[in-house]
């Protein structure tokens, strides 16, 4: 793998990623959650930095990447026993907590006895050179400043993103597939922007080539077709399938012209193409260049992508599911490969096909997929209450276990492949 190749993976997938988790990441914020961790990739860290109360990092595998709100992982914050160093407010409420009593810092040195920064928002010790045990009020927001001098927000329950409403917790995962939608669609602007003409999928008839069977049958350039051999036309891929299928037999092509219908017949030739031999009539699709027809392409080619990845997975679903179907990174390394040889614009259309493929994906009902948490949650709002811990914990880890053995046979195949 060469070089380049590598530098466009990171990049394709990357920004999928990125795109992906600041969706989930904006709605949890204006939903009032706070989010511990903004990360971009997996394993150790190369990069991060500190900003309201969130860690943003880069780590060092460019495979995927990750949101982690409060209530997901919650560890406790402080220990018994530990010396910080307390700041305050005019209100006697503590508003940080720092962990670097070593340095000579302004703050009361304090003792941890116990502590309740989850609900009561409280802390207990002993200051210096005193054995009377005193509790004081912790603000909502205080901040514990940690030894590589991190600051890292408490987290009150009413932070949690368990404790936000149905409503908001059903926003926040569907954020980040919508985020894919969006990218999609804005790429596949950006890729007609990029063409020197659009071509609609519609059955009109752009250009007829001399000397090949349409112009000797009598097609002409604006001619719609409507209907091949009696079965009705409605986009040029239509068109395009229903001459390669005729084995070079006579078309009865219905074409609409001046508001009238008039019917050629039009005998395909065949070309020989590598193994295999294609038949065609000689006529070129209508192409668009004003700003409004490319526009309408970025519409028209994110939906058409969502459908045929939407009649994959019903195939698959109605038993014809086969691992050559699917693809794991190495797969996606591999297209990126050969989309970076072909050029930018290319690499913008995969793009746009990979950010939809992801969104749709990530919306199965699997946990722990975001589909899967959308299930979770739209049966806590049908029930009115949360599921028990347990029965969270089992779907969580069936849905993972699945997902990883699904994963490792995908790599498998694209490797064999």
């Amino acid at each position: 793998m060469s070089f380049t190749t590598i530098i466009a993976f990171i990049f394709v997938f990357g920004i999928l990623v990125t795109v992906h988790e600041f969706g989930h990441f904006i709605v949890a914020k204006r939903a009032g959650v706070l989010v511990r961790e903004f990360a971009i990739g997996m394993g150790p860290k190369l990069l991060s930095w500190q900003r309201n109360g969130t860690a943003y990092v880069i780590r060092l595998l460019p495979v995927g990447g990750y949101v982690r709100m409060a209530g997901t992982d919650e560890e406790a914050d402080l220990e018994p026993g530990q010396q910080l160093r307390l700041t305050f407010n005019d209100q006697q409420e503590i508003i940080k907590m720092d962990t670097r009593v070593d340095q000579e810092q302004a703050g009361m040195v304090f003792r941890v006895d116990n502590f309740d920064l989850t609900d009561q928002l409280t802390l207990s010790g002993y200051g210096l050179d005193s054995e009377e045990l005193v509790t004081y009020t912790v603000n909502h927001d205080a901040h514990i400043i940690q030894k590589n001098g991190l600051s890292l927000q408490i987290a009150p329950r009413d932070t949690w993103v368990q404790s936000a409403k149905i409503s908001k917790r059903l926003a926040i995962n569907f954020a980040g597939p919508l985020m894919n939608f969006v990218l999609a669609l804005v790429l596949s602007i950006v890729y007609g922007l990029m063409q020197p003409g659009i071509n609609l999928n519609e059955p009109i008839i752009g250009g007829v080539i001399n000397g090949q069977p349409a112009q000797q049958a009598g097609i002409k350039t604006g001619d719609q077709v409507v209907k091949i051999n009696n079965i009705k036309v409605e986009t040029w891929h239509d068109i395009a399938t229903q001459i390669s299928q005729s084995q070079e037999h006579s078309l009865q092509i219905t074409v609409k012209r001046d508001q009238g219908q008039k019917t050629i017949t039009v005998d395909p030739v065949g070309t020989k193409d590598d193994s295999t031999k294609q038949a065609h009539i000689g006529i070129t699709p209508k192409v668009y260049t004003d700003l409004w027809s490319r526009l309408q392409f970025g519409i028209s080619n994110t939906v058409n992508i969502a459908m045929q990845v939407l009649n994959a997975l019903k195939y698959m679903v109605t038993g014809h599911f086969s691992l050559n179907q699917l693809g794991g990174p190495v797969m996606m390394a591999r297209v990126t490969s050969q989309a970076s040889q072909a050029g930018i614009v290319t690499v913008i259309g995969l793009m746009a096909a990979l950010s939809i493929n992801l969104g749709i994906m990530n919306l199965l009902p699997i946990p722990p997929l975001d589909g899967g948490k959308l299930l979770i949650d739209s049966i806590e709002g049908v029930l009115g209450r949360p599921l028990p811990p347990v029965v969270q914990n089992a779907i969580g880890l069936t849905g993972a276990g699945l997902l990883m053995l699904l994963m490792i046979a995908v790599t498998i195949n694209d490797i064999l492949r």
